[in-house]
């Protein structure tokens, strides 16, 4: 295990479960200690709470997002198939991930138009956009298929703010 190989004899010991296998119980253990400390942890340290409040919200954010882009039949999967429903679910996923990415887009344009006007866009201000925007998308709008040959222009991903000044406890709870 030092080696980070585990042997088949180990993982079908685990896999059983049995309270009376030692491995299985020493393991349970250790695992015991380890949520232990961690929740110790978590109690103690401040700087810590933030960071998982953070990083929690911006997860749930996110899940509110791919919800919301997965409106038919009120996001559940009706069919039995697994292969459908893994079909399903990496559309929802694909979908969400491209909706993001025109978010981001059209964030870094609105940046630079505001930077070409004079403004100073600074990174902590940026840390409090987020790119699960819904507004403009229009999902029973009309959709033409006819620009699907046209290649996109290709665009511009430097954007002209310094991050290196932003404090990491703003970095982990950007775009909330």
């Amino acid at each position: 295990m030092r080696e980070g190989t585990v042997s088949s004899v180990l993982l079908r010991r685990l896999r059983s479960g049995s309270r009376k296998n030692a491995h299985y119980v020493a393991f349970r253990e250790v695992g015991r200690v380890i949520r232990t400390i961690q929740l110790l942890r978590y109690l103690t340290d401040p700087q810590m709470r933030r960071r998982v409040t953070a990083a929690t919200n911006k997860v749930e954010a996110y899940n509110g997002f791919s919800e919301w882009v997965r409106f038919g039949n009120r996001g559940v999967i009706t069919d039995n198939d697994p292969v459908e429903q893994e079909r399903a679910v990496k559309f929802n996923a694909l979908l969400s991930n491209c909706l993001i990415f025109h978010n981001t887009l059209d964030i870094a344009q609105a940046v630079r138009q505001l930077q070409a006007e004079g403004w100073k866009v600074e990174p902590e201000d940026l840390a409090e956009v987020s790119p699960y925007l819904t507004e403009k998308i229009m999902r029973f709008g009309e959709y033409s298929t006819h620009e699907l040959d046209l290649a996109p222009e290709a665009y511009e991903q430097h954007l002209d703010v310094d991050f290196a000044k932003l404090d990491p406890q703003d970095q982990v709870g950007a775009g909330q």
